[in-house]
């Protein structure tokens, strides 16, 4: 069953190591994790639940696990924001993140490239800013840097380097990875000084909080929500129940 973001409940359920909102700005939905999703997840690979360790502010509180209830799915566009794997793909995870969130990184990092190598062409990986302004001062400016050298087909590769570096984000590191990336500099600075990418950052996170989303990294994976970022296994474990057609639609 497919939902408009207004059928969203108000109500929240961490699974997972996140950063969030919650405390930090007045939202006016709070997010369920599909409706179940999260009790599938636990009731299937329990052992798999573990918060991701590192710095952590603001989290919500893990509540008490619901009853039952059926999957829902949400209608979620990848709007024409960056993806990698086929458009054709049986699975499409779009993830709402952030690039100063360090779950994000991690399962970036540590679990994408697994999700690759298991599923090659079956999966596609939609990429939507979600910076949590005012607790990430950089993950704006960092989002809109990549976005600009998207404009030079070099996309994933700035996205990759903001993922990996330990240095602190500015726009003299973003210049750093323009030119190792042999980008046309002129463009580049460019695309940043004038804030071309701006408003399309914040309709990414406007969007995304309408629908009720909080917290970093949110996923969707063919509609089907899920917080936090969870293990390779978990992420396995509902795949293939989709591929199977072992979901409700």
């Amino acid at each position: 069953m497919k939902n408009s973001p207004s059928s969203l409940q108000t109500d929240i359920r961490q699974t997972g190591g996140s950063f969030s909102l919650l405390g930090f700005a007045p939202l006016p939905l709070l997010f369920l994790v599909g409706l179940g999703v999260g009790y599938l997840i636990w009731g299937l690979t329990p052992s798999t639940n573990t918060i991701i360790s590192g710095p952590q502010a603001a989290a919500p509180a893990e509540q008490p696990t619901a009853a039952p209830q059926p999957i829902q799915r949400f209608d979620v566009p990848d709007d024409g924001d960056p993806a990698l794997g086929p458009a054709d793909a049986a699975i499409t995870l779009i993830v709402f993140s952030d690039f100063e969130c360090p779950y994000c990184r991690k399962w970036q990092l540590q679990v994408w490239p697994l999700l690759q190598k298991e599923y090659g062409d079956q999966i596609r990986l939609v990429y939507r800013d979600f910076p949590l302004y005012g607790l990430h001062a950089n993950a704006a400016p960092a989002a809109e840097a990549a976005n600009c050298a998207g404009d030079q087909g070099q996309y994933w590769e700035f996205h990759d380097k903001l993922f990996t570096t330990d240095s602190t984000y500015s726009l003299k590191l973003y210049g750093q990875f323009a030119e190792e990336l042999k980008l046309n500099l002129d463009e580049f600075n460019n695309c940043l000084s004038t804030g071309k990418y701006a408003d399309e950052v914040q309709a990414d996170f406007d969007w995304a909080t309408n629908l009720g989303v909080q917290s970093t990294p949110t996923f969707f994976m063919n509609g089907i929500p899920i917080v936090g970022a969870q293990s390779f296994e978990t992420f396995k474990s509902l795949i293939d129940q989709e591929l199977a057609g072992e979901l409700p639609q």
